[in-house]
């Protein structure tokens, strides 16, 4: 058989197993081990098994289960009430302000968890109320909730960016620093159209009454709320950004950190450290069978030419190597309407990463805008996360379609801010040119 095909058929064949229902950690790993061990016999499953035991011993993969635990006892604090409260009480003036408040706040939460799904569910149970009862338009209170939410995934800490520095070797504090400037960028596209749209049209984003808004001392007591959760991140992004701490080392101080304001909310209890310890399992042993199974798919894929062949084909994409990237980010687009963002960075990134950098690429560039694309996919029908996640606590007569129809704006605002950071790298570096050089 002619060896380039081979890759081509493995392709195919994850495809078809994850038609079939197969998890694709599972898909990934037994595709490459059949196609591992009709190529070259046992002993090659040796070999990967031996690939997959050292790459699980990566320093830096750590910090995946503690940023995750720190997130999930700061999540069964009531932090996302809290930070909701003060934000609601400072722009209650505003028209949009609420929706506004639910985007600044999924980018704090971002900041302070980087748990999507908790971010999301918590704004819904909390802000989506809110804003129907002051009359806000549904469909621009929910595109806030979803926007806003999702940000978690971008704005350090973020476990995704863990994952893709691990697998390229690019610097996780690098990829942190760039997902600030990034998150920014989007929190203020997201923030910009909000407002425009409700001064244009006044009747979706209804200003609350002079007796609905809080008092000036109101207003400064709610600050009181925000203050530890916003000490614990700045301490924990400072200490990386500040060279003093690995992102490994800095996840284990921001759990200590995290204990540490449960016990001043005195809301530090076993029924909570329990549930954020399994939820702290459960996420990690799906990102680490992932990563597995991701590993035996690349590793053999590489060493049948696939990489190879991915380069061959880039080099004859129309418009060079700018098409190249734009091949790249439609098939992150792609992949994000039916994937989870952790095999997408797993499988694609060994791949494209390298060809980016034979291809002049700034590495660290190509990772934010490869992080910024991939977040898209928790807007993105048919099966983007973030969609489902809001369905689960809306009122019932709001439906999934609804809810498609609230994300579309938002999901063409994440297109825009994708188009910026590719055309404008500065836009997505300035936050590495600040706190990393």
């Amino acid at each position: 058989m002619n060896t380039t095909f081979i890759p081509i058929i493995m392709f195919v064949g994850l495809l078809a197993a994850l038609l079939v229902g197969i998890p694709i950690a599972f898909a990934s790993g037994i595709v490459a081990l059949i196609s591992a061990y009709l190529l070259w016999g046992s002993s090659s499953i040796f070999g990967l098994l031996t690939a997959a035991v050292g790459t699980m011993n990566n320093w830096t993969l750590l910090a995946i289960p503690l940023f995750t635990f720190m997130a999930m006892v700061l999540w069964k604090t009531g932090v996302v009430e809290d930070l909701y409260d003060t934000f609601y009480k400072w722009t209650g003036f505003l028209r949009g302000g609420l929706a506004v408040t639910s985007v600044v706040v999924g980018a704090i939460m971002g900041a302070i968890t980087g748990v999507v799904a908790g971010t999301v569910i918590a704004l819904g149970t909390i802000a989506l109320p809110q804003m129907l009862k002051y009359k806000y338009d549904r469909y621009i209170a929910m595109g806030s909730i979803l926007s806003g939410g999702t940000l978690g995934q971008l704005i350090p800490p973020s476990t995704l960016m863990i994952v893709y520095g691990t697998m390229t070797g690019v610097s996780v504090g690098g990829l942190f620093a760039g997902g600030i400037s990034s998150g920014l960028l989007l929190t203020a596209i997201y923030c910009i159209y909000i407002l425009v749209k409700s001064y244009l049209k006044k009747d979706l984003c209804p200003i609350p009454s002079a007796e609905d808004r809080a008092s000036m001392k109101e207003k400064i007591e709610s600050l009181r709320g925000v203050m530890l959760p916003i000490l614990l991140v700045l301490s924990v992004l400072g200490s990386i950004f500040g060279g003093y701490a690995t992102p490994t080392e800095a996840s284990a101080v921001g759990c200590a950190g995290a204990l540490l304001c449960a016990f001043i909310k005195r809301t530090l209890c076993w029924k909570n450290i329990k549930e954020a310890g399994i939820e702290t399992l459960k996420t990690t042993a799906m990102v680490g069978w992932i990563t597995i199974g991701a590993l035996f798919f690349g590793q053999v894929f590489t060493a049948i030419g696939g990489n190879k062949l991915v380069m061959d084909i880039a080099m004859i994409i129309p418009f060079g190597k700018w098409g190249f990237v734009a091949v790249y980010l439609m098939i992150i687009f792609f992949l994000g309407m039916f994937l989870d963002p952790v095999p997408i960075v797993i499988i694609c990134a060994p791949i494209f990463a390298p060809i980016a950098a034979n291809l002049g690429f700034d590495p660290l560039w190509f990772g934010i805008i490869s992080m910024v694309c991939i977040q898209t996919g928790y807007l993105s029908p048919p099966f983007g996360y973030s969609l489902f996640y809001l369905k689960s606590v809306v009122p019932k007569d709001i439906t999934l379609g609804d809810i498609y129809k609230s994300a579309l704006p938002f999901l063409v605002l994440q297109v825009i801010g994708v188009i910026l950071v590719v055309v404008f790298p500065k836009l997505a570096m300035w936050g590495v040119y600040l706190l990393m050089k």
